[in-house]
């Protein structure tokens, strides 16, 4: 199907389900997920080619250029939420620009966004032929990492709450190509930000979860060809045509929920917890190590417990919500985040400990 028929198919249908915003066009949010320097920025610009042949608005929200350096250096380390409150705040943005462009597209209503980087943003939309534009479709492109499913449920969130279109975009590059891009980049991100988020990167996931079912993988170790956009066009189309419908309000619920939920799992972390720091022990003894170090070992392994389920609880209480409603078992939940952020302190601490002893 012709990119043109794509245009003439997508200009009346959402007409009369359109919440308040700008009037009878449909938008799409397309989440651009993936590590760094995977070729997100160069996918959205053939996007952005693309779609101005069949005169659709089209716009790229960078969180690279509205969100500042250092937070986003931050988000691997202890200020999650820090990095959490400038995603919502984008998110807000949009949300605001949407309901009132007129109003909300010169400055950001958040002082976490750049001003001037939003301001470019949408200042194509902002033109007068860009917004009376009758009818034909709006595509925002979120350009950002969204390593965990749970970032991308925001997007999906909004999406759902304004009668908007969704769907994913997620490069696959290798990490050794990424960090060779990223290093001829004039500014290059430290390699370890690279590192951690790769481990942390999870890719949409339709079969576990429903919501992700508009997604599709391109591999991107080499250029996306003409056959990959028109793929993404395709997806585009879909969602443009396909919008969510608004969830029920049950938010008293959900935060009741959500409590129960996350005492539930800082519980059986600590049990894992105890389980593993008593398997550490029990090595030590094996391994002679002479009572004054067992007691420091002791010490430093609780601590770590201690850090870790703290953590845990901060970090769970604000991803529950997007793991309250999918096919996710607190058992998964606990045993990802020992994976992730208690095993290999745990080894380091006892492997400490044993050479301290042969020295």
């Amino acid at each position: 199907m012709s990119l043109a028929l794509y245009s003439q198919l997508l200009v009346d249908p959402m007409a009369a389900v359109m919440p308040r915003r700008i009037p009878g066009a449909p938008v799409c949010l397309c989440v651009l997920c993936g590590l760094p320097a995977a070729g997100k920025s160069t996918l959205s610009r053939k996007i952005l080619g693309t779609v101005a042949e069949c005169g659709w608005r089209a716009a790229v929200v960078s969180y690279d250029d509205l969100i500042q350096e250092q937070a986003y250096y931050t988000q691997m380390e202890e200020e999650h939420s820090n990095w959490k409150s400038h995603r919502q705040a984008v998110l807000q943005c949009i949300e605001q620009f949407l309901e009132r462009p007129e109003v909300f597209g010169e400055m950001p209503s958040s002082p976490l966004i750049n001003g001037s980087a939003w301001q470019k943003c949408v200042s194509t939309l902002l033109q007068p032929e860009g917004l009376n534009r009758d009818g034909m479709p709006l595509l925002l492109l979120l350009d950002d990492n969204f390593y965990y499913p749970s970032m991308r449920y925001e997007v999906y969130q909004l999406a759902r709450k304004l009668f908007l279109g969704f769907c994913q975009v997620f490069l696959q590059c290798d990490l050794e190509t990424c960090i060779r891009r990223n290093q001829s980049r004039p500014g290059p991100i430290p390699v370890k930000v690279i590192m951690e988020m790769e481990k942390r990167l999870e890719s949409p996931n339709p079969q576990r979860n429903l919501w992700e079912s508009q997604s599709i993988l391109l591999d991107s170790t080499n250029d996306v060809t003409k056959c990959d956009i028109q793929r993404v066009i395709e997806l585009i189309s879909t969602a443009l045509t396909n919008p969510l419908s608004p969830a029920e309000d049950n938010s008293e619920k959900k935060e009741a929920d959500r409590l129960k939920c996350a005492k539930s799992v800082v519980h059986q972390a600590d049990q894992a917890c105890r389980r593993l720091i008593s398997e550490a022990m029990q090595a030590a003894r094996e391994h002679q190590v002479p009572p004054g170090d067992m007691r420091v070992l002791a010490a430093r392994l609780n601590e770590c417990k201690g850090t870790f389920l703290h953590d845990l609880r901060k970090h769970f209480l604000q991803e529950v919500v997007f793991l309250q409603e999918e096919d996710i078992s607190v058992e998964q939940v606990v045993q990802r985040a020992l994976r992730r952020d208690f095993h290999d302190k745990k080894d380091e601490i006892l492997l400490n400990i044993m050479r301290n002893q042969k020295t």
